[in-house]
């Protein structure tokens, strides 16, 4: 039995995602450079600002991140000021995160940034298509029935 290859990369599925998130990461430095922040950065800020209170490793789990990397990203927030965490754990070894206000703010101005980052890359799709589109990504990475 033959093992089927990749083929025409043009024809293929991952490469043009991959060439989508080569975009996407992009654009999104350049719209959050003026904030100086970077990508990691803001997905802790957006993770934080919709769920207070996460761990180091629940953010670097839901941000793509290793925990290493996530202590670097928090560790500067909280250097400049824009979120806060205890000294010690309140229970178990977790130290729960918080935005300060500063933290929202910033937040606040680099969410409009990356909605428009988002808005300008998917233009050429319809509501409808990005819907479609979300929802058929989605799928790709849901848990099968199965398992």
């Amino acid at each position: 039995m033959e093992q089927e290859t990749v083929g025409d990369l043009e024809l293929s599925v991952g490469y043009v995602l991959k060439q989508v998130h080569a975009s996407l990461r992009t654009a999104m430095d350049e719209a959050l450079r003026p904030l100086d922040l970077t990508v990691p950065q803001y997905a802790c800020l957006e993770l934080l600002g919709q769920n207070p209170g996460l761990s180091n490793s629940e953010l670097a789990r839901r941000a793509f991140v290793t925990r290493q990397s996530m202590n670097l990203v928090l560790r500067r927030l909280q250097e400049r000021g824009l979120l806060t965490r205890p000294d010690q754990a309140p229970h178990g070894r977790a130290l729960p995160t918080e935005l300060t206000q500063d933290g929202q703010t910033i937040l606040r101005k680099a969410s409009v940034a990356a909605r428009a980052v988002e808005k300008q890359l998917f233009s050429p799709l319809s509501r409808e298509q990005q819907l479609r589109l979300r929802e058929d990504l989605a799928a790709c990475v849901a848990p099968s029935p199965t398992s």
